[in-house]
C-alpha cells in the first residue's frame, strides 16, 4: 500500500514533513523497517468518501 493514501500519514509542522502516526512499538517498527512484511500491516485507507461512493 502507498503511504500517501494511508490514514496514518500526516504532516508534522514541527518536523516540516509527512510522518507515519500509526501507534506501534519499537519492535514492530524495527520489523517494518527490516522488511519482514510485503505490505504495511498498519495501512488504513484514508479515503473518507469511499463508503459514500458505494451508496
Amino acid at each position: 500500500m502507498d503511504c500517501e493514501t494511508c490514514a496514518y500519514y500526516a504532516y508534522d509542522e514541527e518536523w516540516d514533513e509527512y510522518v507515519c502516526e500509526a501507534n506501534i512499538d519499537e519492535d514492530e517498527y524495527a520489523r517494518l523497517l527490516a522488511g519482514h512484511y510485503q505490505k504495511c500491516p498498519y495501512y488504513r485507507d484514508g479515503d473518507e468518501y469511499r463508503i459514500a461512493r458505494k451508496q
